[in-house]
């Protein structure tokens, strides 16, 4: 398994999506939105002011780096917000994962055959994805850049698993985490 894409929420996409261009190197892929009742896309190249002349309403842009794809989104939030983590599995992987969220009555959206999105109790969703030429295309790009850690800010630092909920509490050791408490029902 192997996260490749997250997608953010936030009202200053321009910000956001200028600071991974400027001072994180990535590549516009494209913006996609509307003019008028058409659905357009837009590659690299056609500058901001340009786009607001036409009457360009946003709905998303996508940016690449290596093997990491970043997708920005308008929404309410000032600081961005996790909508969904893109993971990619081998076969097996990817019939076990939907297999696990059946049985934990997870809702899980199949997007025309493309990608599946797994809905979390966290607040967020998992795009899953089994393997595909063009994610392994990405994956095995030529320049040496991979996600080796994404730090989210969240209410409460669980995670559920089953029926039991996982708790990070900070000031550990490094590596193998150390016990620190349990409940038991």
């Amino acid at each position: 398994m192997r996260l490749f894409h997250y997608h953010l929420v936030t009202r200053r996409i321009r910000d956001v999506e200028a600071r991974y261009i400027a001072k994180l190197g990535f590549d516009l892929v494209a913006r996609h939105g509307r003019v008028g009742e058409d659905a357009v896309s837009f590659e690299a190249g056609v500058p901001w002011h340009e786009l607001d002349r036409m009457g360009f309403k946003l709905r998303l842009s996508e940016l690449e780096r290596g093997s990491v794809n970043v997708v920005v989104q308008p929404g309410q939030w000032e600081l961005p917000r996790v909508d969904h983590l893109g993971f990619v599995l081998d076969d097996d992987a990817f019939s076990a994962a939907l297999a696990r969220a059946e049985r934990q009555e997870l809702r899980v959206q199949e997007h025309g055959g493309r990608r599946t999105f797994v809905s979390t109790n966290a607040g967020y969703r998992l795009e899953l994805h089994p393997p595909r030429e063009w994610i392994e295309d990405l994956l095995a790009g030529s320049e040496v850049l991979r996600l080796a850690e994404l730090h989210l800010r969240a209410d409460d630092s669980a995670v559920e698993i089953g029926d039991t909920v996982v708790r990070f509490v900070g000031d550990g050791p490094q590596g193998r985490p150390e016990l620190h408490a349990e409940l038991f029902l």
